[in-house]
């Protein structure tokens, strides 16, 4: 008696709640998978992020950047000095003076070869450019699968809700009926209590089932970037279409499109521009430093009248250097690449060895989902025709309370597992499409 007490405390604590929120929702908004995924690209954080960053690459990678023009800057140069010193000329006298000098100039600096580095350094730019929006490209991908995930797991509670209300409006009449039979004489106290038993059991998970909902649309509101108050009217079926994968078309399809690998393919030709621009350190440096200056000076002894001078310089210098030693740091910097490129093709080798081996595990799991999947079919289609004849036999006396208590649970059991194998369908193919680089096309 006590737990029946707390049960229904719980009961109807949590039908107070969920009648509360309820009032305090706005309308819900009819939305479609491809609503959600439109919203989702728009709204997304991680995806707006990534955005940013390829719009930096894209305002790094110009030849400006890469050093392949000059430097030129305008300025002015001033001077003031007092001298108080002892006269050259007049022995016992003191010179004194002032000078004052304004300097305005423009002077360009160019680097004319520096070893091919300007080159590789924009063909670097090119590939940093690419692997950031390869890296865009691998969050879209994220996004749209966590999306979908979440859009058809809020389906699936929604189903699961359905079969929790329909086991428990068995439960309630099931109650109500042995109550009816113990006005009439047909039943005892303890079918009464086995009947109310049952009926609360499921009202509980009913009403936890009620509460994993609400969860499921929490969640994909915050994949969707959207607030709490705004509520979703799921308009997709539930259900799964079948797709014909061939191991081997995935495995090569895997290799040239998986845009985790081909990210990888592109992290290794930076890793090689890094070994040419090591390297061009090597070769020598032709420079270029260019300009014009303006001199203009005021000289003024005391006592005497100020002199001014002026004058207009324009030079053009070249040099060259050429790194003879410098404590082996070239060499040094060369070999580090050249080891840094090796660990590049160690970890593409790698990668393609685990995706390989992910992608088949992937497969053969694919596989047996099938299976399961028309089990399942199976299974519900069998229980609920035993669930409609033992509900007549139940009331015809055929079968006892217990015996019709197993067949619900059955029945409860069959129609969670025909959604839960629609739901893990979808999960595997979404992975295998991720995998193959084939999510963005096909939704």
């Amino acid at each position: 008696m006590k737990y029946m007490k707390i049960q229904s405390a719980f009961i109807a604590f949590c039908i107070v709640f969920l009648v509360q929120s309820a009032h305090a929702q706005q309308p819900a908004t009819n939305i479609s998978l491809a609503d959600a995924l439109a919203i989702g690209m728009e709204n997304n954080y991680q995806i707006r992020i990534s955005g940013q960053g390829v719009r930096i690459a894209e305002n790094n990678n110009s030849w400006g950047a890469a050093g392949m023009f000059p430097f030129i800057s305008l300025g002015a140069f001033q001077y003031n000095r007092y001298d108080d010193a002892d006269s050259r000329t007049v022995p016992g006298t003191r010179d004194k003076y002032y000078t004052n000098l304004i300097t305005p100039y423009i002077n360009l600096k160019w680097n004319l070869f520096n070893g091919f580095a300007v080159h590789i350094t924009k063909d670097k730019f090119v590939a940093l450019q690419e692997y950031s929006e390869g890296y865009a490209t691998i969050v879209v991908e994220n996004t749209i699968q966590g999306i979908v995930l979440a859009y058809y797991n809020t389906l699936l509670q929604e189903e699961l809700l359905g079969v929790t209300e329909e086991v428990k409006t068995l439960s309630r009449d099931r109650y109500h009926y042995m109550m009816f039979k113990k006005d009439l004489g047909g039943a005892v106290t303890y079918d009464v209590l086995q009947a109310k038993n049952a009926y609360l059991d499921d009202s509980t998970t009913n009403l936890l089932q009620q509460l994993n909902v609400k969860n499921a649309y929490l969640n994909l509101r915050l994949l969707l970037g959207e607030e709490e108050d705004i509520r979703f009217n799921l308009t997709d079926e539930f259900s799964v279409q079948m797709l014909d994968f061939s191991l081997d078309s995935l495995l090569l399809q895997m290799r040239a499109d998986n845009n985790t690998l081909r990210n990888q393919y592109i992290n290794q030709e930076i890793l090689k521009k890094d070994v040419k621009l090591a390297k061009s350190s090597m070769y020598p440096v032709l420079s270029l430093n260019g300009g014009f200056d303006h001199n203009n000076s005021r000289l003024k002894y005391v006592d005497t009248n100020p002199l001014y001078t002026n004058s207009l310089d324009y030079y053009a210098n070249f040099t060259l250097s050429f790194n003879l030693f410098n404590g082996g740091n070239v060499r040094r910097g060369i070999r580090n690449a050249n080891i840094s490129e090796q660990i590049g093709q160690l970890e593409i080798a790698e990668m393609e060895i685990s995706l390989s081996n992910l992608l088949q595990n992937y497969y053969e799991l694919y596989s047996i989902r099938k299976e399961l999947y028309m089990v399942s079919m199976a299974n519900l289609e069998s229980a609920s025709l035993n669930m409609e004849i033992s509900t007549d036999k139940f009331r015809s006396g055929a079968i006892n309370s217990f015996n019709f208590r197993d067949v619900q649970i059955i029945y409860l059991r069959a129609a969670a597992a025909k959604f839960g194998a629609i739901y893990n369908l979808i999960d595997i193919q979404t992975e295998l499409l991720r995998l193959t680089g084939g999510i963005i096309s096909e939704f």
